[in-house]
């Protein structure tokens, strides 16, 4: 996994810390908090991306891969919003 518990990951750098990819439907993007900067995911679109517990949240988080976000939770997003779909193993 990644040194830190959040980054912005391309699709290929998120392959070389683990051989697999998840895809997620996002389900629930409503209620955009007023400080978010960067990327968005859009209701119904499938996504490739990371989940990672978080230690500060206290739970895990589904980071959208290729997404650009700023701090405090780059592309990080409440497992609430999407709908974990199918995990492809790239060995």
């Amino acid at each position: 996994m990644p040194k830190y518990e959040v980054a912005n990951l391309t699709l290929a750098e998120a392959t070389r810390h683990a051989p697999f990819i998840d895809y997620a439907r996002c389900i629930d993007a409503g209620q955009r908090p007023y400080n978010h900067v960067g990327d968005w995911p859009e209701e119904g679109r499938l996504y490739p991306v990371r989940v990672v517990d978080s230690r500060t949240e206290g739970m895990p988080l589904v980071h959208v891969l290729g997404f650009e976000g700023e701090a405090p939770y780059y592309n990080a997003y409440g497992p609430h919003r999407f709908e974990m779909l199918l995990t492809v193993w790239l060995n």
